[in-house]
């Protein structure tokens, strides 16, 4: 499940680079997204709209098993 994961996290990453920011993937573990903003990302304040309607919507869209993305 990693590999899919990553495979989306590819698709989404040019995105956030364009805002200047980035997404670092952490861990999968039992459906969890554990996923890192950095650059622009990290200190935006509209960073959980991003991660829940952006990252976390993909994500489920893409691989029905992903749970929950979280930020850590």
């Amino acid at each position: 499940m990693r590999e899919k994961v990553e495979k989306v996290i590819a698709e989404i990453r040019p995105f956030l680079q364009a805002d200047g920011g980035n997404i670092e993937l952490i861990d999968v573990q039992e459906g969890v997204v554990k996923v890192k903003l950095i650059g622009a990302c990290g200190s935006c304040p509209m960073s959980q709209v991003t991660l829940k309607r952006g990252v976390e919507a993909r994500l489920k869209a893409q691989i029905p098993e992903v749970k929950e993305v979280v930020a850590v």
